[in-house]
């Protein structure tokens, strides 16, 4: 069995469930299966966005994002149904509990996807039948579709899962990336985006294989260090470790500020509650992550200190967000004696690239309705340097205190 695994070096799985939504919406109903369906909010009317669809659907030219009456106009059979989050997160704990029986090093990136390190399974069988296993017994015992990237590394595991779907496996060595890697045009590689995409076609760069060959000085100009790490990945290096303990280490991000006297006054109240959610989502903005748990602090004259928290029904990153939730939990717990301190924290963070927006159809509506916005400021931010529509930020507080580790969602399966 050993000549399937390296002496030196690595197997890693990625494991990517396939149409996740719409696929526990089918386990709930089975007649639902093999019709177009897609997961969207308010199907009742016509300015819906579509969160997610099946197969038959996407065949039909049915996309993420996509306006509802435009879904339907592709295909008029189309089944809409609303998210149920509680159920999708169910099956997740299920299919993470699934994998960590296979070994201990799983580390999940997002509700419906996650890493494996199978370096050491060899008495399990080879990475094949390994990954025909895991796959079946998802199948099996919870009725889901899956595919998975065998690979040495993360990088080349997660391009491999993508490679075949639905129900693919796919081994992607780091000699097959000349001709399985380097063909594929440059905006299907995982970790860039549409804006690195057209950076990178301005200087010619249309493919993963001309990306590989690139000069790396050229490629440090335009993009800053991520343009080497982006040449890296595209020969197939990288060395990032899968991590059981990462959904562990996503750090709140929090400000705090003793006021100058102790105050019952409301507006002075929320003016410092509006530039502690600033600093915080400034500081979330940089780090790229979003947050769906949030707490405030109040610490009273005579010092006594409460935190309270809210659990939220989406990720959020902006500041009118952290702003509102914040003065919430303020006008709910604050008993009206005079405040010494305040804090604002973000909790329950992930990184933005991996969140599963896990939104409810407002807040997808509106992020979906203002996405060319948000890509015009991003082109006039470019152009001049800064966002000429940003309020004047308040500098950062480089003496902030150190925040403390919270546990994200994806690590429910490991409490049953």
């Amino acid at each position: 069995m050993s000549k399937y695994y390296p002496k030196k070096g690595r197997v890693i799985f990625h494991v990517d469930m396939n149409s996740f939504y719409a696929s526990v919406e089918m386990t709930r109903n089975p007649e639902l299966k093999g019709k177009p369906l897609a997961i969207a909010g308010n199907p009742e009317e016509r300015k819906g966005i579509v969160v997610t669809s099946s197969y038959e659907a996407r065949a039909k030219g049915v996309k993420t994002t996509m306006p509802l009456w435009e879904a339907r106009r592709l295909c008029p059979e189309l089944i809409v149904m609303r998210p149920n989050f509680e159920h999708y997160r169910e099956a997740s704990r299920e299919i993470f509990s699934i994998l960590s029986d296979i070994t201990p090093y799983v580390q999940p990136v997002s509700i419906d996807e996650g890493y494996m390190d199978i370096t050491e399974c060899e008495d399990k069988g080879t990475p094949l039948e390994i990954a025909e296993q895991i796959q079946q017994t998802i199948l099996d015992r919870l009725e889901l579709p899956c595919s998975i990237g065998i690979a040495p590394n993360k990088f080349l595991a997660k391009m491999a899962s993508d490679m075949k779907k639905p129900m693919g496996i796919t081994v992607l060595r780091k000699r097959d990336i000349s001709h399985k890697l380097w063909p594929m045009e440059i905006g299907e590689m995982y970790g860039v985006g549409q804006k690195t995409a057209e950076k990178l076609q301005s200087i010619e760069i249309s493919t993963i294989g001309d990306l590989a060959k690139a000069d790396v000085m050229q490629l440090k100009s335009l993009l800053g260090i991520n343009g080497e790490r982006l040449k890296n990945r595209a020969n197939g290096e990288d060395n990032r470790p899968v991590d059981p303990d990462a959904v562990s280490e996503f750090k709140s991000i929090g400000n705090s500020q003793t006021l100058p006297h102790d105050t019952t006054d409301e507006q002075e109240i929320q003016r410092l509650i509006r530039r502690l959610s600033q600093k915080v989502a400034d500081r979330m903005e940089r780090k790229e992550v979003y947050a769906q748990n949030l707490q405030i602090m109040i610490r009273y004259h005579d010092r006594k200190t409460i935190t309270r928290s809210k659990q939220l029904p989406d990720y959020i990153h902006q500041v009118d967000d952290i702003y509102d939730y914040a003065m919430r939990l303020l006008e709910e717990h604050w008993n009206q004696d005079p405040i010494r301190l305040l804090g604002v924290t973000a909790q329950d963070l992930i990184e933005k690239q991996d969140a599963a927006m896990q939104l409810n159809l407002f807040t997808y509506e509106e992020e979906a309705k203002h996405e060319k916005l948000y890509s015009t400021i991003d082109q006039l931010t470019e152009k001049y340097g800064s966002n000429p529509f940003k309020k004047l930020k308040t500098p950062h507080n480089s003496k902030a205190p150190t925040t403390s580790f919270q546990k994200d969602f994806l690590d429910d399966y490991k409490k049953n």
